[in-house]
């Protein structure tokens, strides 16, 4: 019988164990932040599975740069609308 590769779920549980040290010398807010960080890793889970890189903190820092650039990109919309928004009041 052949071996049987991790998923890429149970490679990111393992990450996430490996890491329990660093998160427990986290003050309180930054637990719940390094916990978030988690959470867009999971989200992108899939596609870092179709990835299957040798390195899963690769695909792990990619899905937190693509959740952060979509937060960034709700915020920049919700400024232009209160911007909009102000300058429609002034007028």
């Amino acid at each position: 019988m052949g071996r049987t590769n991790p998923t890429y779920r149970d490679t990111i549980r393992s990450l996430e164990h490996e890491w329990a040290a660093y998160r427990r010398g986290l003050r309180r807010e930054d637990q719940q932040r390094f916990d978030q960080l988690f959470e867009y890793i999971r989200a992108h889970a899939d596609a870092s599975g179709y990835l299957n890189h040798t390195n899963p903190f690769y695909p792990a820092m990619m899905s937190i740069a693509l959740a952060h650039e979509r937060r960034l990109d709700t915020l920049e919309r919700r400024l232009e609308q209160l911007e909009a928004t102000d300058s429609c009041e002034e007028e």
